[in-house]
């Protein structure tokens, strides 16, 4: 496949030379089955959503949780839904089962999984980021490499394996965790604009 790309890698050493960027709009932080219905019938308007889930990192072998945070962007704004408190709400799955309402985002799969782990749902319309670059021959998969090559900038990720299981959440957390799903609809707008295939990954 020709791709509209002039450069397909970007190494670690150019990725650090790139201005820092991070997501400076409207943040919600979602703490009851209330707020995420509330915020759930507002999201059942967009047509693409940035996603990504957080989970509380597992240091010892055998050791796993359940996500932490779901994190959900819109054009306008950004909601976190702290899912130990507002758990998986019908209006919330309707989002995430919703073929028309697509939502992106980078090695979902997994994040998929362990949501369905949680509540039963059907996922749809939802587009593996990684899964377009590779068509495109693109050798960065990851969300970091993917912000420096196609938007020319880097991100931080030093919240990464942070503790997503507290209660209270820290403002650079917060910062952290509404980047992470603003930028997975950021470089889907960018791919799009460079007509790169987008295909919804099949439901199951």
């Amino acid at each position: 496949m020709k791709t509209p790309l002039n450069k397909l890698h970007i190494t670690k050493t150019e990725i650090n030379q790139l201005p820092m960027r991070r997501y400076e709009g409207p943040i919600h932080l979602i703490r009851t089955p209330e707020e995420a219905d509330s915020a759930a019938k507002k999201l059942q308007k967009e047509k693409l959503l940035g996603f990504d889930t957080e989970t509380r990192p597992a240091f010892r072998v055998g050791e796993s949780y359940q996500p932490s945070l779901l994190q959900l962007a819109s054009k306008e704004e950004v909601f976190l839904f702290q899912l130990k408190k507002t758990g998986l709400t019908k209006k919330m799955l309707k989002i995430l089962s919703d073929k028309k309402i697509i939502k992106v985002g980078v090695a979902i799969r997994n994040d998929l999984k362990e949501l369905r782990e949680m509540a039963d749902f059907t996922p749809g319309g939802f587009v593996e980021l990684a899964d377009c670059a590779k068509r495109a021959q693109i050798k960065n998969l990851g969300l970091r490499g993917m912000a420096a090559l196609l938007l020319g900038f880097r991100i931080s990720k030093k919240e990464q394996v942070s503790n997503w299981a507290c209660r209270e959440m820290t403002p650079s957390q917060i910062t952290y965790a509404a980047t992470d799903a603003w930028l997975g609809r950021e470089i889907h707008l960018h791919m799009n604009n460079l007509g790169l295939i987008i295909q919804t990954l099949e439901a199951g």
